[in-house]
């Protein structure tokens, strides 16, 4: 039974994903080392909620009681759940070390879970003691939006662990997809080419990007790959990219592209940092990552 849920990593996606725990009626952990990271994660979910709550979508009093399950940590012995969801830097090392810490205090029934995108689950279960409790909760960025969430497991995840995963993921009001650890899971396995494919087109002078996302709009997607990477992030879309390509054997097809490796030196990350493949401008329709 999961009373207590603890989100590790304050950032985009961290904090999105502990507001839709808390929504879900569930005592939330936000921890964050970095004091200020925790600030920004408590200040993005207070204006999502403040949102949400002028729309309509949720009651002034549920808005107050749902700030009230929520605690923001910086000391990692706080980190005492039923459920634990790492959200942090993309460094199979540093997941590894977070894993190991919490691990050491709580219970071996504590289901411990990563938000990653594309780093193989096994490869972190199998360092981890008790791996049969270890799986994966790729939620979808903006998590409280959007309905999808990949639940991984390995061939060390247990039966009782995926039940519990995919019944709280119904009780977050969310749409689970069972899936095998793999390269990229699922979606961003094959969401691979629709953005590979589309900076090619750039770097071999076929379209500009901007006409790219004009056309795939308009022939149905809500968002074209280079409005959606800049939602996403840069960094982290070309992380994805970057760790399928070692996954697959460095396949051609897969290869990551040079124009979003500059732009992830450059800083030009997208929206969070205010600038990517377009300037700063109004938020467009959320679309899967």
């Amino acid at each position: 039974m999961i009373h207590t849920i603890c989100v590790c990593g304050a950032g985009t996606m961290g904090s999105g994903i502990a507001q839709v725990a808390a929504m879900g009626g569930y005592r939330t952990l936000l921890y964050d080392v970095n004091t200020d990271m925790l600030q920004k994660g408590r200040s993005a979910i207070e204006r999502s909620l403040s949102m949400l709550a002028e729309k309509s979508r949720i009651r002034p009093e549920d808005q107050q009681a749902i700030l009230e399950r929520l605690f923001f940590v910086n000391n990692i012995s706080d980190c005492l759940a039923d459920l634990i969801i790492e959200a942090i830097v993309e460094q199979p090392a540093i997941k590894l070390d977070l894993f190991h810490q919490l691990a050491a205090i709580n219970s071996p029934l504590t289901i411990l879970a990563s938000n990653t995108s594309s780093l193989s689950i096994t490869a972190l279960a199998e360092k981890i003691p008790h791996p049969e409790r270890v799986a994966g909760m790729h939620f979808f960025n903006p998590a409280p939006l959007m309905k999808l969430v990949e639940v991984v497991s390995t061939k060390y995840t247990n039966k009782a662990t995926i039940q519990t995963v995919t019944g709280l993921v119904q009780q977050l009001g969310k749409t689970p997809v069972l899936c095998k650890d793999a390269p990229g899971f699922i979606v961003n396995h094959v969401a691979r080419p629709y953005y590979l494919e589309a900076m090619k087109l750039v770097e071999e002078e076929g379209a500009d990007f901007e006409t790219i996302d004009v056309l795939l709009e308009a022939s149905g997607f809500k968002m074209g790959p280079f409005r959606l990477m800049d939602l996403i992030g840069n960094d982290v879309n070309y992380a994805v990219s970057c760790s399928v390509y070692e996954a697959m054997g460095r396949p051609d097809r897969l290869k990551p592209s040079p124009l979003q490796e500059q732009k992830v030196q450059k800083g030009e990350l997208g929206r969070k940092t205010g600038k990517g493949w377009y300037p700063p401008a109004p938020s467009h329709k959320e679309e899967l990552p």
